[in-house]
């Protein structure tokens, strides 16, 4: 990998890094806690590293949320386990879900779910790309 592969590769990692932040203290913080910026953080996460991996594996990826998407394009060894359903649900965080009106709320549960996803992804990227903690 080129050194401005690199930068831009490490540059998505810190994004990434700053969504998951954001998205764990706001489940840690005061109630009520903010449930669709919990959602909308925890896809960014996953969008980003996925991002990151891609560009370490030399795959151009077009500009989307859609999580299925970015998951199809990565070599199939890459690839971190997210159920098809999950895949919609993190997308629709980043999309259709951030606008009011077309969907019931979102529940602290979803939000629980959409974290931990985050994490799993965020564990399994930091390994590929052998970023320590």
């Amino acid at each position: 990998m080129d050194e401005n592969s690199r930068l831009i590769l490490l540059a998505w990692v810190g994004k990434a890094e700053e969504d998951y932040e954001v998205a764990t203290r706001l489940a840690a913080g005061e109630e009520p806690v903010p449930i669709g910026g919990i959602c909308l953080h925890a896809q960014q996460c996953v969008e980003k590293y996925l991002k990151a991996m891609l560009i370490k594996a030399g795959v151009d990826f077009p500009k989307t949320h859609d999580i299925g998407i970015i998951q199809s394009l990565l070599p199939a060894d890459l690839r971190v386990d997210i159920a098809v359903e999950d895949q919609r649900r993190l997308t629709a965080y980043a999309t259709s879900r951030r606008y009011p009106g077309l969907y019931a709320p979102l529940t602290l549960s979803e939000a629980g779910s959409a974290l931990e996803i985050a994490r799993i992804v965020r564990e399994s990227a930091r390994a590929h790309l052998e970023i320590q903690e």
